[in-house]
C-alpha cells in the first residue's frame, strides 16, 4: 500500500533557527561536495526500522516534495505481529520503488539537486535497519554527498517543529512517544537534549493495543492491528454494554508506565468465557473500550504527574508534544486535550499532534530531524555503525 504527500508548500523555516541549534560543527569534516547554502538545502530520507518501508524529500525552507510509505501490514497479519526475515525481504524489494516513487514525485534529480542523504541510525529491528542504512551510505558514497544517521524517536519528537509551523512547540516542552516499540515520556531541552522522566519496564502502549486487537479477533486495517481496535471500539452502540469490571490501575501516582496488566485482563475476561468463540458483540466492544479508555488514562495520568515534577524543579513547560504511531488515535487526541485543561497554570498548555499520516513511521521526521546537522555542515562518516538499542538521552553526550 502506498501513501504519499505531495508537493506541500509552507511558510519557510528561518535557516538561522536552524544553525542556531545545532550543537556540533563540521569544520573538520572530510572534503565532500561543497553544500551549498545559496538555495534551500535538499535532504533525501530512508526509514526502514520496522516494517514501513519510507522514502521522502525534504526541503529547509520546509518543503515536504514527497512522502512514499509502503506498508507491509498483509505479509504480517498472518504472524500476529511483525516477522523479521519477512520485512527485511520486503524491505529490500521495496526501498528502490520507495526511493524512485520520491524522486520522481518531488521532481528532483539525486544527482541535481539533493544535498544531503539522512537514514534511520537506530533504534529499531537490526536487521530492517540495514536495508536503509547500507541504501543510504551506498548511495551517498557513489555520489558524493554528505549523511546524517537520526535516533528514530528523535525524529517522532522533532515533527511538530515542521509541521505545526508557525506556532511550533517552544523549548522546553514534555513529549510523548507513543508506538509501537515504545512508550515514553521526555523533557525536549534542545534539538538533542532529551531527558527520559517515564518508560515502561514491560510492553509499549501499542504493542499493548496491537496485542488486545488480536485477542478480539479483529480483522486489521491498512494501518494495523491497532487501528483495527480503534475504529471497532468507535462503532455506534446503542444496547446496553455489559459490565466487565474495573481495569487495573499500574503504578498509581509514580512517573512510570506499564501496560501488561491491561492486556491481561482482556486476556483473563475472554478466558473465563473459555474463549473469544463464546464472546458476543456487546462483550466484545465492551472490552475494546474498556481497554483503550484505560489505556489512555494512563497516558493521562503520567502526564499530569510530568507537570508536577516539571513545577517542583522550577521548569516552566507551555507546550505538549505527542507523536508516534498511536498518536494518530483520535480518542487518545481528544482526552489528552481534556487532560491538559486541567493543569493549573497561568497559560493554556499547547497541544501539538503531527497529521496521522506523519505521526506512523515515515521518512519526512528522518529528512527534517537531519536538517540542523546537516546545515551546521556535521554530518557522518560512510562507516558508521546502526544502534538497534539507543537511548534518546545518549544524544547529547
Amino acid at each position: 500500500m502506498f501513501a504519499k504527500i505531495s508537493r506541500n508548500s509552507v511558510n519557510s523555516f528561518p535557516t538561522s533557527m536552524l544553525l542556531a541549534t545545532a550543537r556540533r560543527s563540521a569544520a573538520t569534516q572530510p572534503s565532500r561536495r561543497v553544500l551549498r547554502t545559496t538555495r534551500n538545502f535538499t535532504v533525501l530520507a530512508f526509514e526502514s526500522s520496522a516494517d514501513d518501508t519510507c522514502a521522502a524529500v525534504v526541503t529547509s525552507s520546509r518543503e515536504i516534495l514527497s512522502n512514499v510509505v509502503i506498508k507491509q501490514h498483509d505479509l504480517h497479519e498472518g504472524y500476529g505481529g511483525i516477522h523479521p526475515m519477512i520485512a527485511i525481504e520486503a524491505h529490500q524489494r521495496n526501498l528502490p520503488i520507495a526511493v524512485k516513487r520520491a524522486l520522481k514525485e518531488a521532481n528532483v534529480s539525486v544527482a541535481k539537486d539533493i544535498d544531503g542523504i539522512a537514514f534511520t541510525r537506530g533504534p529499531g529491528i537490526g536487521g530492517c535497519l540495514s536495508v536503509g542504512s547500507n541504501a543510504a551510505k551506498t548511495l551517498a558514497a557513489a555520489l558524493d554527498l554528505p549523511i546524517v544517521g537520526v535516533h528514530h524517536m528523535q525524529a517522532h519528537a522533532l515533527t511538530p517543529l515542521l509541521t505545526s509551523w508557525p506556532n511550533p512547540p517552544k523549548f522546553p516542552f514534555l513529549t510523548l512517544l507513543v508506538s509501537g516499540g515504545h512508550t515514553l515520556l521526555l523533557l525536549a531541552t534542545s534539538l538533542t537534549s532529551f531527558r527520559i522522566l517515564a518508560t515502561t519496564p514491560d510492553e509499549s502502549i501499542g504493542r499493548s493495543f496491537d496485542k488486545v486487537s488480536r485477542m478480539l479477533g479483529l480483522k486489521w486495517t491498512a494501518f494495523g492491528p491497532g487501528a483495527a481496535l480503534e475504529q471497532f471500539a468507535g462503532q455506534q452502540w446503542d444496547a446496553d454494554l455489559p459490565d466487565i469490571g474495573n481495569f487495573p490501575r499500574p503504578l498509581r501516582g509514580k512517573l512510570g508506565f506499564s501496560y501488561a496488566s491491561l492486556h491481561s485482563f482482556v486476556e483473563r475476561c475472554i478466558a473465563a468465557k473459555q474463549g473469544i468463540q463464546n464472546i458476543d458483540e456487546g462483550f466484545k466492544l465492551a472490552l475494546a473500550r474498556g481497554f483503550q479508555t484505560a489505556a489512555v488514562a494512563h497516558l493521562e495520568e503520567k502526564l499530569l504527574l510530568a507537570f508536577e515534577w516539571c513545577a517542583q524543579n522550577k521548569i516552566h513547560v507551555q507546550d505538549v508534544v505527542v507523536s508516534g504511531g498511536v498518536a494518530s488515535n483520535s480518542y487518545l487526541r481528544e482526552r489528552l486535550a481534556e487532560c491538559l485543561k486541567t493543569v493549573d497554570t497561568t497559560v493554556p498548555i499547547s497541544l501539538s499532534f503531527p497529521p496521522p499520516s506523519l505521526c506512523t513511521d515515515n521518512a519526512v521526521m528522518i529528512a527534517w530531524a537531519s536538517m540542523h546537522r546537516f546545515l551546521a555542515r556535521d554530518h557522518d562518516e560512510y562507516t558508521i555503525g546502526l544502534r538497534p538499542k539507543w537511548s534518546i538521552e545518549e544524544l547529547s553526550s
